[in-house]
């Protein structure tokens, strides 16, 4: 049991969690976006957005998990899957605005590219935030709340007036 309590954190105040959120998020966020640019040189956009979403969210989730949301340690399964529909979600925005830009713009150069994706990549990330906090690791913070404290329970014993002598206490005993 000592294990266990040692390893729950204290929950961080919602500003302290997004400021987390950035940090790790926005870092693997960052290098994300120039991994799916050099990978996108080998294989086509979409393919390469994929398999790096894949990979930066199996990472942002342990580092969630185990630093911005106090949750205490590894990630569960279901909030690797539940962090993956969130993902998913993001990964539909970035592909949506790439295209459009591809729409929009003929041949947009690297720096737009990057533009595009990061700014499509924020707003997908502030929504992530709301669902990672209110959702996805909602649970941890429940289960890891302090049981209610056992307050000792008091009982009234009525006492009969004794004798005082010695004879009297050795009845009553």
């Amino acid at each position: 049991m000592g294990t266990a309590q040692s390893r729950k954190q204290t929950e961080p105040g919602a500003c302290t969690a997004f400021a987390r959120f950035v940090l790790c998020g926005g870092g693997v966020g960052l290098a994300s976006s120039f991994a799916v640019t050099a990978l996108a040189s080998w294989t086509p956009w979409i393919l390469a957005n994929a398999l790096i979403t894949v990979v930066s969210t199996l990472l942002a989730t342990e580092l969630h998990a185990r630093f911005t949301f106090g949750a205490g340690g590894r990630a569960t399964r279901r909030q690797h899957a539940q962090s993956a529909g969130s993902a998913a979600a993001a990964y539909a925005v970035t592909c949506a605005a790439m295209l459009a830009l591809q729409q929009l713009a003929a041949a947009p150069g690297a720096m737009l590219e990057q533009a595009v994706y990061l700014s499509a990549s924020a707003l997908a990330g502030v929504a992530r935030f709301a669902v990672l906090r209110l959702v996805v690791f909602a649970r941890n913070r429940s289960q890891a709340a302090p049981a209610p404290i056992a307050r000792p329970v008091y009982a009234t014993v009525a006492r009969s007036s004794a004798p005082a002598g010695p004879a009297g206490l050795c009845r009553a005993a």
